[in-house]
């Protein structure tokens, strides 16, 4: 381990996680401790679950009113935005409670934000351009995935614009994570698959992340500050069960160890991306996603092992480290290192992620704009362990559309 990581360590997180099985009774007695008026940001199928009315009357009982907004819309654009804020605003709520998917947190995070501080949601658009704390807010998963209960970033769709867009700010972590497994157990494979690769995801750009001088103002400057050794000891906790978990649960999602599992994986992989940041396969899979309309997940797990295996010479460290700890390969650095790559797709390969973007629904003449149009995610660009331009991206795409990762290892 490098001095500079050996020296540095940041995590954001909320007051309190709480996570395990019946951990959703806990909802109305911390509801209770904030406030009396809580919006409840959901969608139609979470808000016909028994378990849904259960926490309607448990929050009734600890005296908290309630309006429930269940329009949540995946990818957020802007009607279903516009539609919670005017709710939250005739409510005028002093908690705001999200419930569901990663859509439903980030709706209730841009509610909370939009409702204290006014405004358009573009005026928040970036980093840090939250002027101040937020509607106190709390994080209920319903999927194991996205982290989005632990982390400072709601991700929106601007149609005008033609792109999914993030707003970043430590105002946004909720105060309060909620992590049951149970309410997981009802999702279905090719969801439980997505948004474990989600998390896959998240915990190996994490890892991987390109470490910054330790600066005391680091986190001042920077909503996310790379690679760290708080944020590691999260990613590799993600990673490991994952490797364990993801499959089993993937195959009997009535497996609640596994669900468990995953869910803690999930809640890790937030607990260390929404400090150390993603990279380039966030990045490119914006303008996939655009162009292809598929779940976030399943686009940037495809994209995951091309991203990886361009970034080996820049983390061959990192990643001969991961392999060690789900025990994989053997020998130099570079060679544990393609030992974990291969690890990688052939786990993502298993629940059935797509192999290439053209399996994904990208069509061929869509590469470039894919390539170019990735370059737009800053905050995911500087993050990269090994430098990014038009040129590498293309590199990328041009792999990931075919399938083909070894015309990567001779970059």
């Amino acid at each position: 381990m490098s001095e500079t990581l050996s020296m540095f360590g940041a995590l954001r997180l909320p007051r309190d996680i709480l996570f395990g099985r019946k951990q959703r009774a806990a909802l109305g007695s911390a509801t209770a401790s904030i406030g009396r008026r809580a919006i409840l940001c959901t969608d139609q199928r979470q808000s016909a679950q028994r378990e849904f009315a259960d926490m309607l009357a448990d929050l009734a009982a600890h005296g908290v009113k309630t309006r429930v907004f269940d329009g949540t819309i995946p990818d957020l654009p802007m009607e279903s935005i516009e539609g919670c804020v005017a709710a939250a605003r005739d409510f005028a709520p002093d908690v705001v409670i999200g419930v569901g998917g990663g859509s439903s947190i980030d709706l209730a995070k841009v509610a909370a934000m939009l409702v204290t501080h006014g405004g358009n949601v573009e005026d928040y658009y970036g980093e840090f351009a939250v002027p101040g704390p937020v509607v106190p807010l709390i994080a209920l998963p319903t999927t194991a995935g996205t982290g989005s209960e632990v982390t400072p970033v709601a991700v929106i769709t601007d149609e005008q614009r033609g792109t999914k867009i993030g707003i970043a700010s430590p105002y946004l972590i909720p105060q309060v994570a909620i992590c049951d497994p149970e309410l997981t157990v009802t999702c279905p494979p090719a969801l439980t698959a997505f948004s474990g690769a989600d998390a896959l995801t998240h915990a190996v750009e994490a890892f991987t992340t390109l470490a910054r001088p330790s600066d005391p103002m680091l986190t001042q400057e920077h909503v996310f500050v790379g690679k760290n050794i708080l944020s590691d000891h999260f990613a590799k906790l993600a990673i490991v069960n994952l490797f364990t978990y993801l499959e089993r649960a993937f195959r009997n999602g009535s497996d609640i160890e596994a669900r468990e599992g995953v869910m803690l994986a999930a809640l890790a992989a937030g607990c260390a991306f929404g400090t150390a940041g993603t990279a380039a396969a966030h990045a490119l899979q914006y303008p996939v996603g655009n162009l292809t309309h598929t779940a976030h997940g399943l686009g940037v797990a495809t994209l995951l092992p091309f991203v990886m295996q361009y970034n080996r010479p820049a983390c061959a460290n990192a990643l001969a480290e991961l392999a060690d700890a789900i025990g994989v390969g053997d020998g130099p650095a570079e060679a544990r290192a393609q030992a974990f790559i291969d690890a990688v797709s052939d786990l993502l390969a298993r629940i059935d992620i797509p192999a290439s973007l053209a399996a994904l629904g990208l069509a061929a003449d869509q590469q470039d704009y894919v390539a170019r149009h990735s370059l737009d995610a800053a905050r995911l660009i500087k993050n990269n362990p090994r430098p990014l331009d038009l040129a590498a991206m293309q590199s990328i795409t041009r792999a990931a559309f075919t399938g083909d990762r070894a015309s990567l290892s001779a970059l």
